[in-house]
């Protein structure tokens, strides 16, 4: 895993995957979405993240073809759910189906449940093989759910997507996921909203020059996390990803990284 100017994460087995992306979770399948997507992908955004359980693929999926950007451009991850998992593969064409693609770039399993039949990683596996996702990984899997998988599993996840944001902070997974070669993807990366006012992030927010959503997301980044965080609003789409022209220093980096104990 490697850093490619700063904007994307060279995943273990190739694909570049960039290292922000829209996240659509409870964004209403429809113009909603649809807008919502078109205007990450005008504001320059290459990656958009969704799942069956969203409900919103075909509108992801309608904005990614109509957005006249070529589709090598652009990165989707879509996610199997639990209910799914005694069908995988039918899961997967469904999904892709839905998004009107001829692949994703992403397909992870969005839940580890208690003895999850290898079965489910080994479906991953040939959805990889025969081209319909470039990569595969998982998502909300802690470290002993990994070490699990990875004693059977032929390819390696690429990703782990997990809550993480300064007051989601856990430092052992992300070394362990390191350590492993799996890139970390970061979840609610704002905290959906209810930080957005701390005292402290505020501080160092003034000192960038910045706002605190933009501060939580250098976060992310400065610590080699994807991250993807959710809006339909225009200017906070825009925002958002306006986090390439900064970095936090050190001492900050140390406080933000402290700022749930502190």
């Amino acid at each position: 895993m490697e850093s490619s100017e700063g904007r994307n994460v060279r995943l273990a087995s190739g694909p570049l995957m960039p290292i922000i992306g829209l996240g659509v979770w409870k964004m209403e399948n429809g113009a909603d979405t649809e807008r919502a997507v078109s205007l990450a992908l005008a504001a320059g955004y290459r990656h958009i993240d969704t799942a069956k359980l969203y409900g919103n693929e075909e509108s992801v999926g309608r904005a990614v073809r109509e957005s006249g950007i070529p589709r090598s451009e652009i990165f989707v991850t879509t996610k199997l759910w639990p209910t799914d998992f005694l069908a995988p593969e039918a899961a997967f064409d469904a999904s892709l189906a839905r998004l009107g693609l001829e692949y994703v770039d992403l397909y992870l399993i969005h839940w580890p449940v208690p003895l999850m039949p290898r079965s489910v990683w080994q479906a991953l596996e040939r959805i990889k093989e025969r081209g319909g996702a470039r990569a595969i990984g998982v998502s909300n899997f802690s470290r002993s759910n990994i070490e699990s998988l990875l004693s059977y599993a032929r390819i390696r996840p690429d990703v782990n997507q997990v809550k993480f944001s300064p007051f989601d902070y856990d430092p052992h997974l992300l070394e362990y996921c390191r350590s492993e070669n799996i890139a970390l993807e970061a979840y609610s990366p704002l905290t959906r909203g209810a930080h957005l006012s701390d005292a402290a992030i505020a501080k160092i927010a003034a000192h960038y020059q910045k706002s605190p959503a933009q501060i939580m997301i250098r976060w992310c980044i400065e610590h080699g996390v994807i991250v993807i965080p959710k809006s339909s609003n225009p200017d906070r789409i825009r925002e958002n990803i306006d986090v390439f022209d900064f970095q936090i220093e050190r001492d900050d980096m140390d406080a933000l990284d402290t700022i749930s104990r502190s």
